[in-house]
This record gives C-alpha cells, structure tokens and sequence, in this order.
C-alpha cells in the first residue's frame, strides 16, 4: 500500500484535490462492484463533483496506473457490452453483432462507444477481475450490461426472481437438461458469455405432450434463431461445447426485462472524449491507427484566426508580437477547455477546437471576443482580432501527421466560414443556429444572428451563414 499512497500523493499534485480525494476514498472504501466499469458522470453527480474534473482526474489516475481505461462497445438496444477494447485501436470497422436484441450494428463513437473505469489489480484486486469466477447474475450486472443501464436494485430483483424461468452454471465440455414450464408468452434462452440467444415463441394451444429443444454453446457467433413452440413442458437441453464455462438463463420477454432496459443513465462516450482536452494531453499516442476511421455523426469544430497578424509583426516588432500571439494563444486554449472542448490543432496563428455540442462552442466563441477586448484594452490598441467560425456536421476521427484528427466536409466548411469574419465578427452555420441551445445563450446575451448567403471556397453551393456581430 505505500506505492499506492504515493501514487495519491502524485495525483493530489496532478489534479483537482477534491477529485483526487474521491478517488481515493472509492478505491480503498467501495465495495468491489463500485470499482469496476465505473461510470464516470454518474460517480460526478453522486460526488457533487464537476463533471470535466472528474473526467481530468481519472484520466491522470489512470496514466499513473491506478485504473485500466477500457473503451466497451455497446449495443443501442439493451445496452450490453458487445466487445471491450483496452484501446480504440482495436475498435473493428466491420458491424458487432447483439444476439439478445438479434441486430447488428456498425460502432459510432457518437453513443455506441463508452469510456469506462476498473481499478487495477495491482492497486486492489476486485472479483471483476476474474470473470468467470463471478456468480452468474453478477456476471450478467457487471460484465454483461454496460455502465448505462440504471440497475436499480428492485427491478434487477424482478428480473432475476419474476422474469427467469430457470438459470444454469455449466463448466467446459458438460451438458445440462432442464425440464421447463412454457408459458404464453416469447421467451429468451440467452447466453452472456459467448454472447448467443436462441428465441422461443409460444403460443397456441396448450400441450400436454413433452417438447424438445437442444442448444449448444460454442466459439461460434450463430445467428439468433427463432423455435416456435406451444405452451407447456419442455426438456431444454443445453450443451457447452466452448472453453470456458457459460451461464445461460431463461426469461421471459415480459414488463420485468424491458422495464429494466428501459433504465439509462448517461455514460461517458467516446465522442466526448475524444473531445477532451486532458485526454488529448496525456494520451497522445494512444488513439487511433493510422489506417482508422472512426464515424462520428455530429461533432462541433470551431476555427479562429488572428486577423493581420503579418502586419502586426511588422508594426510592433518580433518580439512583442511574439508576446501578444502567445498571451492570445493562451487565453484562447484555457476558453477552449474551460467550455468543454479540445484543441485539435494550431496552424500558425489559427486554432482548429472540436466540442460536443454547439452551444459550447458558441460559449467559447463569445468568451474569445471579451478575452481579445480585454487584452487591447489593456494595451490601449487594437492589434488582436479573430476570426471565429463555427459548424456542425458529421466527420471521420483519423490520424493525421502523429496526431488524432479529423477529416470531411464539416471540417473544410467551418473552416471556410472562419474566412468570412472580420472585426472581431462570428459566423456560424445552420444546424448551430438551429440549436435551442444556442438561441437561449444568444436570447440571454440580446444577440441577433443576421442571415446571409455566401459561397466558400471549395464548395459547391452558397450556404446559408448567420453572423454573430
């Protein structure tokens, strides 16, 4: 325990000194199921702790190793796990299947992709650890379903008790034959650990005559099948014909499984953070692989650019032009994280930043305006003008030149539209303005957007711009 108080002691330094606390206090005082896939907004609202801190204080703890990252894809149906990954590099281009919802699915970084937490062992060993060691119904809570579902403690009980008609442990190489019930209704034989499901619909009239079912488990992801079957007895038998052992159980597609499902809370995406500035810090090596490319349906991109700056370095001289873009490039970058946002890149005097929705973005743009008033006011001139564009579309998260980026038509437009401010001007386009979000922050701040058409370079069409003077 020495090396992990000095692991503390490092993190105290490294990040905010309530979040550091907490995390300390999770580690050596929750119980085991806490430590596992946590979910990192639901552990800010339940801290009372700032969402983005706690985000910046994981990310640190888990470079210190005092966590392992994983990046769980999940299936937007029921929220179960289809495949973790230690890192996006693994993330596959072709689609991950959900034998429980019987659907596939290409994964979007958008909301398909989640960022959870588990300690690592060398800090403290928890039962998650071991998988198959764990109890079936803890398999199926902590390894099956992701940090997304709410699992409320009186609905998994109504799960587990009203809804499962029969459940088994089977080890490697065993088979199993269990005498069932059937009920009017559609039932799920579903296997977590080799992710299979075979569906039975019942219905009809009752039978008193004994049917029969056979199920075999194997390294095989068989598409999900559907057995037509009518009420009454039925001899299931179930054979593990895989390496390790499996847990299948019976339930009833019934109120107690949906209303379960139906249980979301929010989780960390990959989207979110890869739009993270402290993980863009400190991970820098560790995002995609040069041949990736990963959809994003929407994401926000903010440009700026520094207005004359060719003639201010000859007005005022190297050096205290040099002085004035960096204090700029400084007040511009603390915006930029302060609003939830992170820098993609800077391209001489111009800032290429990516936020999750467009109202930080717009947050961000209207805080540069104030910081480059006020740092010309205290010089008494006005040398520091930007440029602010901003737009919202789908893109492809790439890596460019050693370093995570992003590539499209969202990207070249927001970029264009950048190019047609002037005098400290801001032009955005329509799916920003169209935000309620972002009209609520214009309303509050008696802004109003003036619409025009422009053609940018590049691209076909004119599009419809608001300017925010």
């Amino acid at each position: 325990m020495a090396e992990t108080g000095a692991l503390f002691a490092v993190l105290r330094q490294t990040t905010d000194p309530e979040v550091a606390a907490a995390i300390q206090q999770l580690i050596e005082k929750g119980e085991d199921r806490d430590l596992n896939r946590i979910n990192l907004l639901d552990f800010a609202a339940r801290s009372g702790l700032d969402e983005e801190r706690v985000i910046a204080g994981f990310l640190h703890a888990s470079r210190l190793g005092l966590f392992d990252l994983s990046w769980n894809v999940l299936c937007p149906g029921c929220s179960g796990v289809l495949d973790a990954h230690t890192t996006l590099k693994s993330l596959r281009h072709e689609d991950y299947v959900c034998a429980l919802c019987a659907a596939g699915y290409e994964a979007s970084v958008d909301e398909m992709v989640e960022v959870a937490f588990t300690v690592s062992p060398r800090v403290r060993r928890i039962a998650a650890h071991d998988p198959n060691t764990l109890p079936l119904w803890e398999y199926i809570r902590q390894i099956f379903w992701s940090s997304g579902i709410d699992l409320d403690e009186a609905a998994f009980l109504r799960l587990r008790d009203e809804a499962t008609l029969e459940s088994i442990e089977l080890p490697a190489g065993e088979k199993a034959v269990l005498s069932l019930q059937l009920p009017n209704q559609f039932i799920i034989v579903f296997e977590p650990v080799t992710h299979s499901a075979q569906f039975l619909a019942v219905s009809g009239e009752p039978t008193r005559e004994r049917q029969q079912l056979s199920i075999v488990f194997n390294k095989l992801h068989a598409p999900t099948g559907t057995t037509e079957l009518r009420p009454g007895p039925l001899r299931l038998t179930l054979e593990n014909q895989s390496e390790l052992r499996v847990l299948p159980a019976v339930w009833v597609a019934g109120d107690a499984l949906h209303e379960m499902l139906g249980k979301r809370k929010p989780i960390l995406t990959a989207k979110r953070m890869l739009t993270n500035q402290t993980f863009r810090d400190v991970y820098k090596a560790d995002n995609l692989n040069i041949d990736q490319r990963l959809k994003i349906t929407s994401l926000t991109f903010l440009f700026t650019d520094l207005k004359g700056s060719t003639a201010l370095y000859e007005r005022v001289g190297d050096l205290a032009a040099f002085d004035l873009v960096r204090a700029h490039f400084h007040a511009l970058l603390e915006i930029i994280s302060a609003e939830k946002g992170a820098v993609v890149k800077t391209i001489g005097d111009a800032v290429m930043a990516t936020f999750v929705k467009p109202e930080h973005a717009l947050a961000a743009g209207l805080r540069m305006r104030a910081a480059m008033d006020k740092l010309n006011k205290e010089r008494g001139r006005e040398d520091l003008i930007i440029k602010v564009g901003i737009h919202e579309g789908p893109c492809l998260a790439v890596m460019l030149n050693e370093r995570q980026d992003y590539f499209g038509q969202t990207v070249n437009i927001a970029a264009r539209v950048q190019g047609l401010s002037v005098s400290h001007a801001m032009h955005v386009t329509g799916p920003v303005i169209e935000s309620p979000a972002v009209a609520d922050i214009l309303h509050k701040a008696s802004i109003a957007p003036i619409q025009k058409e422009a053609a940018l370079r590049g691209i076909a069409d004119k599009i419809v711009v608001y300017e925010i003077p």
